[in-house]
């Protein structure tokens, strides 16, 4: 049984002796797990299409399909392409080999020296991968937290740039059960709390956020957000007026119409912000 840390393996070849002669030279690296020999392209084809497969030792010359249009009809078919090392009797098509980003080429009959050093080319290349995938995992963790650009932090990154992280986000990541909606902050009208939870407005629909109105406040511009009650945040682009009742309570009227209550406490610091 494969390892955890172990690379699942298959030898593509017409030639038995040629399948046969490799896998007992593989035999010798334990992190090498072969789970198929397939004698022409077709039964590659299948394999990959039926599991997830880390490394393809693949011949070029094979009747049918050759290694190259093996690969060719795995990108048509939409398949996960594994790390690709080229078996070939002919060193002419080492070049062609690796213009379609082979890890290496083994010449037949392989010998235990030359298998070494591809065989070290696989592991650091998957290991490098590996770490790549997991840069990504992260990078698209911190960009749903904070609502910062994909792109940009992995863009950043690939250049050696400091990332630099808005202090506040243009996006809201609002987490609903194993989905993630990334709410545009312009687009937020007001929120206001409901027991535990926040309720973020916008003119489409309402996001319910499991969060402090604390919390939240720390993370909205606070030149374009403005904290009016206890349970209320207001994002001014959307207030029409403010209005002061008989009774000396105050309130704000959004465009759409919706009335929100001002607190005495908030009453001042909400008027000046809205002034300006």
């Amino acid at each position: 049984m494969a390892t955890p840390q172990s690379l699942t393996t298959i030898i593509v070849d017409d030639e038995p002796l040629a399948r046969k002669g490799l896998v007992v030279r593989l035999q010798a690296y334990d992190d090498i797990n072969i789970v198929a020999q397939c004698a022409n392209g077709s039964e590659a084809l299948n394999v990959l299409a039926s599991q997830n497969v880390d490394l393809m030792f693949l011949d070029i010359q094979m009747p049918g399909l050759n290694g190259f249009e093996v690969l060719q009809q795995a990108l048509e078919l939409g398949l996960k392409l594994p790390l690709v090392v080229f078996v070939t009797a002919f060193d002419d098509f080492a070049l062609q080999a690796f213009e379609v980003h082979a890890i290496d080429y083994l010449l037949k009959p392989a010998d235990e020296v030359r298998l070494q050093q591809t065989i070290d080319k696989v592991r650091l290349h998957y290991q490098n991968q590996k770490n790549m995938e997991q840069r990504r995992k992260l990078v698209r963790l911190v960009s749903d937290i904070t609502g910062n650009d994909y792109q940009k932090i992995l863009t950043e990154l690939d250049n050696d740039q400091p990332i630099l992280l808005d202090r506040y986000s243009d996006i809201l990541a609002i987490k609903d059960g194993g989905e993630v909606s990334r709410v545009p902050v312009k687009d937020i009208q007001w929120i206001d709390a409901a027991g535990d939870y926040m309720c973020v407005h916008t003119d489409s629909e309402t996001h319910i956020l499991r969060q402090t109105m604390k919390q939240l406040e720390e993370t909205l511009d606070p030149r374009l957000f403005v904290r009016t009650h206890r349970s209320i945040i207001v994002n001014q682009h959307y207030v029409e007026k403010y209005c002061s009742q008989l009774n000396g309570e105050y309130y704000l009227v959004l465009h759409n119409g919706k009335e929100l209550k001002v607190s005495r406490s908030y009453k001042d610091k909400v008027k000046q912000l809205l002034s300006t």
